[in-house]
């Protein structure tokens, strides 16, 4: 399949682009006729509140489409008991585009212990309870209640993390593509303003819905595999025995035909095939093992995890083909990167950069935190292996250029009410990828790496920051701008290749605090999450400290750690208290592993497996920490200053034979007393054991409403 693709601005605008620029996206019938439209050709259903801002994914895809020339109606947050909601803007000329809103609606309901949270940041007041579990397939089975035959097109990260058959924490068990489950026609996947404006104008020009196949970004149901497709059958373990030599990451590694019959005993090993040479790689389509294949069989899931994180490169991706049933789904591979003036003219649309006038003055808290924020990039090349952003964002970054950048803050500076002269993050995903891609733009291309920072730099990757401090101090020196703030998540392993950076920010951009993850001490863990070791931390703790005091400036560092995570033992935990201690960090809020779709970590999490090397059913065994139990004991050592966490420390000290660090000197990690009122209750202790219940909420769409279900874990 080629990379090549149409320019986004480059299409010949709707018809309706006579109507105008609305001053925020419509999202009742009355601001429809105040436009002077009489429908829709676009509804888009988010389960967050609309806010006109180019940091909330339903106003960009919104303000493309409409930059397109279609009108772009808004349903936010809609009443799911019924499709009356979904029936307010009336019928849409072209398709529904449903998400279930910046976050995935699961995360953003349920904790990493599954305990429903207390609020929404995406909802006015942060009240929760406004969106539904699952919320992209309750929106798309109410959608298509409301108009029956009205093509539905799902995207957004709840979509994105969920296009191939999945593990799901929060039911313990893998469930179909979300494809299938939502009922949709049509799943887009990543950032998506490439696949749906070329969507959009297909089914404009008179196309059908089924017509839209081979779509980069795109993930569609199939009957067969297309005529002149090689495929390329990766549905079983590999076999035990050979050994292949090392291959080059940036050599293409070449397709393989169908696989030699199977000897009895043999159904779930993977034979070594006949070669297919380069040429034909283009029309080969990759066969993931089925559905019915993986659900019950957790080291067969863990390949189908390995297989597809194989092909994300947007350069080198083959499709993919799954079998859910009776029915096949076709992952066609991501789309092609925006490309420097593609990403300014998405951010330079006119965004009212306001919540929606509905709303009043009531409070948003993530368009709070984030409406003085500015988005310079996409993407990252990290490859951590418990995030999702190089599931949907990808590896290759994708940057603006320093004049739309710029433009942006002057029109925060300009238009916000609010604006003091700060401006609270330059950044993305993360802080310093700014411009940085590999040096030749074939190994690119051709790279099949998870990470490019991981287990050392690559060498082939540019670390030059000087675009990134040239953008710093064109910034720094605009009228009325009095502080820039960097809170983005940085990359310390990256920033040490460049001090000059480091003084840089130090300098002129930290608020007296600066966090950054090194996320655990041990080697165990950091080798499964793909993360250096606290060798880089130290070289940049230096430099910190350093061009800190050289600024007259005292400035700390907050370093975040996760508890829990695939590879961590109790051992881990205890090691990464002592170091804690001994750096006198008290950490006040921590997290713990969340298996999020997807990701290599939950790969781990379910199979475990080390999902990093070639799995094997007789692979070696990682530790998983899976109990409530443990889980919990893992989150204690982090908070091994809390009083309320001793009694359970030392029960576990005592158990690992390091009674040793009980005691009240200052070479001991928690006290042999206990102070009065903190002893946990006796319901406390209760909940310590292996059980733990949480309800969740399910559609069914046989009867047509939420129905609850309450499921225990152990």
């Amino acid at each position: 399949m080629k990379q090549a693709a149409s320019n986004l601005f480059g299409y010949k605008k709707y018809w309706a682009q006579r109507f105008g620029t609305a001053p925020q996206l419509p999202m009742s019938m009355e601001e429809m006729e105040q436009l002077g439209w009489d429908a829709c050709d676009i509804i888009l259903v988010t389960g967050d509140a609309y806010v006109d801002h180019p940091s909330f994914g339903m106003a960009v895809i919104g303000r493309v489409l409409e930059a397109q020339g279609f009108r772009v109606g808004i349903i936010s947050q809609p009443d799911w008991h019924s499709a009356e909601d979904f029936k307010k803007l009336g019928r849409p000329n072209l398709f529904f585009g449903v998400t279930g809103g910046n976050m995935d609606s699961m995360v953003n309901r349920y904790t990493s212990d599954r305990k429903i949270r207390s609020n929404d940041a995406y909802t006015p007041d942060g009240a929760a309870g406004k969106r539904p579990d699952r919320a992209v397939n309750v929106y798309s089975h109410r959608c298509r209640e409301a108009f029956k035959n009205v093509p539905i097109i799902i995207g957004g990260i709840e979509a994105s993390l969920r296009r191939i058959a999945h593990y799901d924490y929060w039911s313990d068990k893998v469930r179909k593509s979300i494809l299938l489950d939502s009922k949709a026609d049509l799943l887009v996947y990543g950032n998506a303003e490439r696949q749906i404006v070329e969507i959009a104008h297909r089914l404009a020009q008179g196309e059908t819905i089924g017509d839209l196949k081979g779509i980069r970004g795109t993930v569609h149901f199939v009957k067969q595999i297309p005529a002149g497709w090689i495929e390329k059958d990766s549905s079983h373990i590999d076999q035990p025995g050979k050994v292949d030599a090392p291959q080059n990451p940036y050599q293409e590694q070449p397709a393989c035909a169908d696989k030699p019959a199977m000897k009895p005993g043999q159904e779930n090993v993977i034979h070594f095939h006949r070669v297919i040479p380069n040429k034909k790689r283009a029309q080969t389509v990759i066969r993931l093992p089925d559905y019915d294949m993986i659900k019950d069989d957790p080291i067969l899931y863990a390949h189908a995890s390995r297989v597809m994180h194989g092909e994300t490169n947007p350069g080198n991706a083959r499709p993919l083909v799954q079998k859910h049933g009776a029915r096949q789904i076709w992952v066609n591979p991501p789309a092609v990167p925006l490309t420097t003036q593609e990403m300014d003219g998405v951010f330079d649309l006119p965004y009212s950069r306001l919540p929606h006038t509905s709303y009043g003055n009531t409070n948003i808290p993530a368009f709070e935190m984030i409406q003085h924020s500015v988005n310079i990039m996409r993407g990252c090349f990290g490859g951590c292996t418990f995030c999702s952003i190089t599931e949907h964002e990808g590896r290759i970054i994708q940057s603006r250029s320093e004049d739309s950048i710029i433009r942006e803050i002057e029109a925060i500076r300009d238009t916000s009410p609010a604006f003091t002269g700060h401006i609270s993050d330059l950044g993305g995903p993360t802080a310093n990828m700014y411009r940085l891609a590999c040096k030749d733009p074939k190994i690119e291309a051709s790279c099949r790496k998870l990470s490019c920072v991981y287990p050392g730099i690559c060498p082939n990757l540019n670390t030059d920051h000087s675009h990134l401090i040239r953008l710093y101090r064109r910034a720094r020196k605009l009228p009325g701008i009095k502080k820039i703030f960097i809170a983005s998540g940085l990359r310390y392993d990256l920033a040490v290749e460049s001090p000059e950076y480091v003084k840089e920010l130090v300098t002129h951009h930290v608020g007296g605090y600066l966090k950054i993850a090194p996320e655990h001490t041990e080697q165990g863990p950091l080798s499964k999450m793909m993360k250096p070791g606290m060798g880089t931390y130290d070289r940049f703790k230096k430099l910190f400290d350093k061009y800190s005091k050289e600024a007259g400036k005292e400035q700390y560092l907050i370093p975040y750690f996760i508890a829990a995570h695939p590879g961590t033992k109790d051992e881990d935990m205890l090691n990464l208290a002592l170091w804690l201690k001994r750096n006198g960090f008290r950490a006040d809020q921590v997290q713990a592993f969340l298996p999020s779709p997807m990701s290599i970590a939950t790969a781990m999490y379910h199979s475990g497996k080390d999902t990093l090397h070639k799995v094997s059913r007789t692979a070696t065994d990682i530790s998983i920490p899976k109990g409530i139990k443990q889980r919990r004991l893992h989150k204690a050592f982090l908070r091994y200053h809390d009083p309320k966490n001793w009694p359970m420390l030392r029960d576990a000290l005592k158990r690992m034979g390091r009674a040793d660090l009980i005691g009240n000197g200052k070479q001991h990690l928690i006290p042999s007393y206990q102070p009065k009122g903190t002893a946990p209750t006796t319901k406390q202790k209760n909940a310590k054991g292996q059980k733990f219940k949480t309800k969740f909420t399910d559609f069914d769409s046989s009867r047509g409403k939420a129905t609850k279900r309450r499921q225990t874990k152990k």
